[in-house]
């Protein structure tokens, strides 16, 4: 578990410079010291977050618990005030590091998102991070404009500057972009070309004489969730193994001190998921399985990617309980972390975490003046585009699983929407349309009206582009009978080549139906599969899972994500004929259209080929979406 890795590729921010294997050297910001004597043990406060996802501007309320009232809730985040409360808890001991645990970018608001994530990295700069894990939406748009966030300089293709890139000027800060002042790290991210590390494998960070060691990793699974472009030319090696192979490199360098950064996480299994509960110790998680085989010098673990705040102590390989913590997403939690360090042995002897809310009515928060001219810099530059009425809807039309059986309001809006972009016989000529799951970010479609003043019911071109904001295009292609019964038997962990891990259901465009049972066994899941077109209905795989007529084709849409073998779907890479077309959220503002004032909203199941009845159904009585292994959950 100690065998030495090679050195080629690694580099290490030592005493705040990065050394790179005959790489230029680079200045980082050190984070202000004080000396004390080598013989007193002293303390240094490590405050960690994850998941930020660009998140500018305040996500809305946030309890501490699942049994908060949804009234009760207090607003939480936005960027200024999550600086004030990083400031806050830096003053308490000016011993102080701040850290991620990757998505800092991707899958952004149009804020962020149309500014090519620039203002995401601007405020994390001005919010004093230092280190944060690459996580898998860094590689949304490829290895090289991750490096270009890093290094600073305007984005160029075809020889122009792209007119959404380097527009700080508007927000008060440099241009050309400044890039980050922050170290993304990932130890187990591999060039295949070179042998080295994309990035620097960890950084240090020295307190008191006493060097502590941040090992940044993304998730092994990468390559199942980003567009293959984005990956191209990487290996993505396993999580615990790369760690424990760093091991006898850090202590060569007389490093005892070692913190995790891992983007990967789990759920908790508790009713009343509390921020610093760990109820089912994350058992058979992602994360529990990674913490499981680290080697006993690692001395915490700071993880992300779920989107779940949790505060757990799990078994590592030796089996001693360590620190496993992770703080929500999108700005709305801080992970408050003190540990101690003993200067005789180098080593943390103990550690103590708490999750905080980022709460903005704490009189005695104060947001960063900095950072709100930044926020409020881009917020002017995009308003007239974000508030711009695209349609309206008759409900709130969510991004949750609403039902054991895993529809999805929000997810089944856009389904339609690239149905009927595609539809036509010059656009693909499709029948059906898939929408992934994890592709429809919360909150969905909401009802009530935004602060912008929209009013209730009014979908906004910001709502529609935050819903859905990977900017994906749309594919059509021929699929045959069997290959749609894969595709739906593919949905399932560890069916067909999908994760053992992850159970992905997709969302239907109307008139498409199935039914599914997790008790069967893999492959045998799907039935009931039928398609109406008009009046009539087609029969596509019968009550007991046969497929009608298994060489019948049909013409399928997905988004170039999903198409790409994505989520796991790699029968979609069985598909034929296959033509690309618009934008995603193009074909959503369009179809969001014919749902504008006077004409009436759109409504789930409003569809006459819903016949009222939901698009998925389950065999069974749960009332939970699983989203894990366990099928029958």
């Amino acid at each position: 578990m100690r065998a030495a890795i090679g050195a080629a590729g690694m580099a290490a921010v030592m005493l705040g410079v990065l050394v790179g294997c005959g790489d230029d050297t680079t200045p980082t910001t050190p984070g202000q010291q004080t000396a004390i004597s080598n013989e007193q043990a002293f303390t240094v406060k490590v405050i960690g977050f994850n998941d930020y996802h660009g998140n500018l501007e305040s996500p809305g309320s946030f309890g501490e618990n699942t049994g908060v009232p949804a009234a009760q809730r207090p607003a939480v985040g936005g960027a200024d005030y999550l600086a004030a409360h990083v400031a806050a808890m830096k003053a308490r001991n000016p011993l102080n590091v701040v850290v991620g645990a990757g998505d800092f970018i991707g899958a952004t608001p149009l804020i962020s998102s149309l500014f090519l994530d620039e203002p995401a990295v601007e405020t994390l700069n001005r919010i004093g991070v230092e280190f944060n894990a690459v996580g898998n939406h860094e590689f949304d748009k490829g290895a090289a404009e991750l490096l270009r966030l890093q290094n600073g300089g305007c984005k160029v293709s075809n020889g122009q500057t792209d007119p959404n890139s380097c527009r700080g000027a508007a927000a008060g800060t440099p241009v050309p972009f400044e890039g980050a002042k922050f170290q993304w790290l990932s130890a187990n991210v591999v060039s295949t070309g070179t042998g080295r590390t994309l990035l620097p494998a960890y950084g240090v960070k020295t307190f008191n004489n006493v060097k502590v060691a941040f090992i940044g990793m993304t998730l092994k699974a990468t390559p199942t969730i980003v567009t293959p472009t984005g990956v191209a030319g990487l290996e993505f090696r396993g999580e615990a193994q790369t760690v424990n192979a760093l091991i006898p490199e850090l202590r060569a360098q007389g490093i005892e001190s070692i913190v995790v950064l891992v983007h990967e996480g789990g759920f908790q299994t508790g009713s009343l998921a509390d921020i610093n509960r760990c109820d089912g110790n994350l058992a058979g998680t992602a994360i529990a399985n990674i913490v499981g085989q680290l080697d006993d010098a690692v001395d915490l673990v700071i993880s992300g990617h779920t989107h779940s705040a949790y505060n757990c102590r799990l078994a590592n390989a030796a089996g001693r309980s360590i620190p496993v913590t992770s703080a929500s997403a999108f700005g709305r939690v801080l992970t408050d972390i003190d540990v101690t360090i003993n200067p005789s042995s180098r080593d943390i002897s103990a550690v103590s975490a708490t999750n905080r809310l980022v709460v903005r009515n704490d009189p005695a928060i104060t947001p960063v003046a900095a950072v709100t001219r930044v926020v409020e810099g881009y917020k002017a530059l995009v308003s007239p585009i974000a508030n711009t009425v695209i349609g309206s809807i008759a409900v709130e039309l969510s991004a949750g699983r609403v039902d054991g059986a895993c529809n999805m309001p929000a997810g089944s809006l856009i389904a339609d929407a690239q149905l009927a972009a595609t539809e036509p016989a010059g656009f693909g000529g499709a029948v059906i349309a898939f929408m992934n799951g994890g592709g429809v970010r919360n909150p969905g479609f909401t009802f009530v009206s935004s602060p912008a003043g929209e009013g209730d019911g009014n979908v906004t071109y910001g709502e529609a582009f935050t819903t859905q904001p990977f900017g994906n295009s749309l594919v059509t292609m021929t699929l045959t009978a069997q290959n749609l019964k894969d595709l739906l038997e593919e949905q399932f962990a560890g069916c067909l080549g999908q994760s053992a891990t992850a159970t992905r259901v997709m969302l239907p465009s109307a008139g498409f139906k199935y039914t599914w049972d997790g008790a069967k066994a893999c492959g045998a899941r799907v039935s009931a599969v039928t398609l109406r077109r008009g009046s009539s209905v087609e029969t596509l795989v019968d009550a007991s899972g046969r497929v009608v007529d298994p060489t019948k084709t049909y013409r399928v849409t997905v988004n170039s994500f999903m198409a790409d073998g994505g989520d796991g779907f790699s029968t979609l890479l069985e598909g034929t004929n296959r033509l690309g077309g618009a934008q995603d959220i193009d074909a959503l503002t369009a179809f969001m259209a014919g749902f504008k004032a006077p004409r009436a909203p759109y409504a789930p199941g409003g569809d006459p080929a819903d016949a009222g009845t939901p698009r998925i159904n389950r065999v069974g009585g749960s009332t939970v979406c699983p989203s894990g292994a366990n099928v029958n959950a």
